[in-house]
């Protein structure tokens, strides 16, 4: 990644998430120490180091593939890095329809990155190539990114 100030960014996953099950075993020990019973200390430090060692590997991951980060000359999605060059056209969201009702082709589209479709809990932003094909940028915060995304391609 280049010394570009960033323009959007959003992280994929937070490490105080790694935190959450020690907490909670925390709150056991506590429990257990106020109820004036036995505290298991082996079976409740062997289960926080689990859970966090398995969250720090959902933290990792998240931060590797879920990271969006726009910059004057490049988008990150995850691995992929996009040229903003490279984009010719951004669609604007998708108005509301039935169920029934057909999707915008750019919703069809490529996304960005090294998933096959838009990450859970992410929503896609259209993007046109300079080359003619559609694909699907995304983010948490989809309008943000869009806006982000509108200023650096039409100034």
């Amino acid at each position: 990644m280049s010394t570009s100030p960033l323009l959007f960014a959003e992280p994929g996953g937070r490490w105080r998430t790694v935190a959450y099950g020690p907490a909670l075993c925390l709150l056991a020990v506590l429990l257990e120490l106020g109820l004036d019973v036995p505290v298991h200390w082996f079976t409740l430090i062997a289960i926080a180091l689990l859970l966090a060692g398995i969250a720090a590997l959902q933290v990792v991951g998240a931060r590797r593939h879920c990271t969006v980060e726009l910059t004057p000359t490049v988008l990150r999605q995850g691995t992929e890095e996009l040229p903003v060059r490279e984009i010719a056209a951004i669609f604007d969201e998708p108005g509301e329809r039935a169920w029934d009702d057909e999707l915008e082709p750019w919703e069809l589209a490529r996304a960005l990155g090294e998933s096959h479709s838009v990450p859970r809990h992410r929503v896609g932003v259209g993007l046109e190539l300079a080359d003619g094909r559609l694909v699907q940028a995304w983010a948490r915060k989809d309008r943000a990114l869009r806006s982000a995304l509108q200023e650096v391609v039409h100034p």
